[in-house]
This record gives structure tokens, sequence and C-alpha cells, in this order.
């Protein structure tokens, strides 16, 4: 599981190589194009939802839009970790990350990324309480109570994303420094350390696999009991519309945390497929969040229309 590895300690590396995804010489120009689209369609969607939620009242006052909000919001800056250096690794330019940058984007992709499964856990958690306790509703979740869960999983987020930089990066570094990956994540930087690395992989199994999959076990409960609740609206053009938005909801869930989990419960892992599996939840769950709670979802797309009218009027 862990490694030693006899480097000479007289070697201190200062800046790590990103080899980036694999990828046809012939098709850098498409792809670049390609990744370079997908972050600005991801920095506008999210920051309409953003400018939508704050704009309109009858929105940010309910706790199922605050959390959306907080949702676009580190989508944003998710994607703003990881996609610019992606598409730097498809340009002439060097690919090279100096050490400090490399644990900068390690910690905020850990404390964003966690933060982001913890919010998921409480979106689908307002969503039962909505469907399963209708009339209780307004006092289980009231905009106080969601503003202290939010801040509890911005302080997880954060305390997760310094424990494992912190353990990352402890360990020394002096041997070769290429990247096999598309940014700084643990199992790839652990794999260059110049120290056993047993106890940053249990750390990894145990933080990370095991809390995200908890959070993934909760949200498919939770959805299992909001089905059985949709199955007693009596009308078929009801249930259909129910169901088809909360699968909608739940793909998105599965497309992040499936591959987040196949990755980091294998901390020692080689597999080609870890790099295709990050891309799911660090580029496309970002640029499809936008797209699903918007386009299925009628208060949003009436709040937009208001806030288009608005300005038309001016």
């Amino acid at each position: 599981m862990g490694k030693t590895k006899n480097t000479s300690l007289d070697t201190v590396v200062t800046d790590f190589i990103l080899l980036g995804l694999s990828h046809p010489p012939n098709l850098r120009s498409l792809l670049f194009l390609v990744f370079f689209i997908i972050y600005i369609l991801t920095q506008l969607g999210n920051l309409l939802i953003l400018l939508t939620v704050w704009a309109d009242p009858k929105l940010h006052a309910r706790p199922m839009y605050i959390l959306l909000g907080v949702l676009s919001f580190l989508d944003m800056w998710l994607s703003s970790v990881i996609v610019p250096r992606i598409i730097l690794n498809f340009a002439p330019a060097s690919k090279a990350i100096p050490f400090g940058g490399c644990v900068a984007q390690l910690y905020f992709f850990h404390f964003l990324g966690s933060t982001q499964c913890f919010l998921y856990t409480l979106m689908t958690y307002d969503r039962y309480l909505a469907i399963r306790q209708p009339l209780r509703y307004p006092v289980l979740m009231n905009g106080r109570l969601c503003t202290v869960l939010v801040a509890g999983a911005w302080v997880a987020g954060s305390i997760h994303g310094s424990i494992q930089a912190t353990l990352t990066f402890r360990l020394p570094y002096c041997g070769p420094n290429q990247v096999d990956y598309f940014f700084c994540d643990i199992p790839a930087v652990l794999r260059l350390a110049c120290a056993d690395t047993t106890v940053n992989e249990l750390v990894t199994f145990v933080d990370i696999g095991v809390v995200a999959t908890s959070c993934f076990m909760l949200i498919l409960l939770s959805y299992a009991n909001i089905v059985l609740a949709i199955l007693k609206i009596r009308t078929a053009d009801g249930r259909r519309r129910a169901f088809s938005t909360r699968i909608s909801y739940l793909t998105v869930v599965t497309v992040y945390y499936v591959p987040c989990i196949f990755i980091h419960l294998r901390p020692g892992s080689k597999s080609p497929l870890d790099g295709a599996g990050a891309v799911f939840y660090t580029v496309e769950t970002p640029l499809l969040n936008p797209l699903i709670y918007t386009l299925r979802n009628q208060e949003v797309k009436s709040a937009l229309k208001r806030m288009t009218a608005g300005r038309g009027a001016e």
C-alpha cells in the first residue's frame, strides 16, 4: 500500500511538471478550444444563477435557493482552480507549476470539493424535508438554520483541505517531479514522495473515501424516501414531472460522487481511468449544474424572466 523511496535527500523539488490529460497531438488545438468554451460557459451559467438568486426577493429568502446560490459560487471557484491549468496543458506554454502553487491547488481543490460534497447532502436533506414534512418545513429549515448549516459546510471543507494539504506536503519531495495527472491531487503527488506514504493513504481513504461514500449513501437514502412520497401523488402528470426533476438532480450528484469515491478509495492506484473519471466531477459537473437547476426549475426560469423584463422596462 505505502511505499518508501531511496532517492537522495540532497535534491529538493521546487516545482512540479503536470503531464496533463493524455491526448493525440493533432487534437491539441481542438481540446484547447473545447475546454476554454466549457470554462467560459461554466462561469457564465453559474454567475447567472448567482445573480438571479441574489436579485430576486422570492428566491434569496428561501433555503433551497440560498443553497443553490452557494453551489453556483462553489462551482465557479472549483472550475477556476482546475480548468485553466487543463487549458494551459494544451498550449505551448510550460507545464511547470511552482511547489507553492501545487500546495495551493491541492488545498483549494479539496476545500471547495469537500464543501460541495457537504452542500449536496444539505440540498438533498432540504428537499427531503420539503416533500416529506411540507407543513413543518418552514420551522425545520428556515433561513437562519440554513445559514448555520452552510457555514458549517465551509468550515468543515476548510479543515479537510488543510489536513490533506499539510499531510501531503509534510513529506519530502526529492526525486522526480513529473505529476502524471492534470492537476495536483493527492494520489498523483504522493507517488513522487521520498518517504513512506502509508499514513497518507490511510487518511485519504478515511477522510475522503469514507466521508464521500457516507454523504452519497445519505443522499440515496433521502431520494428513496422522496420517491416514496412522489408515488403517493395522485395525478400521473404530477408524478412524471416530479420524477423527471429528481432524476436529473440525482444524475448530477452521481456524476460528482462516483468518480470521486472511485479515485480516492484507491489512493495507490495508477489506473488511466482516474484522469478521465476526475474530469467528470471537476469539469462536467460545474457545467451541468446551471443547466439542470435552471432548465428543470420553473421558479428560477420565472425569476429570470422577471429580471429580464425588469431590465427591458428600464
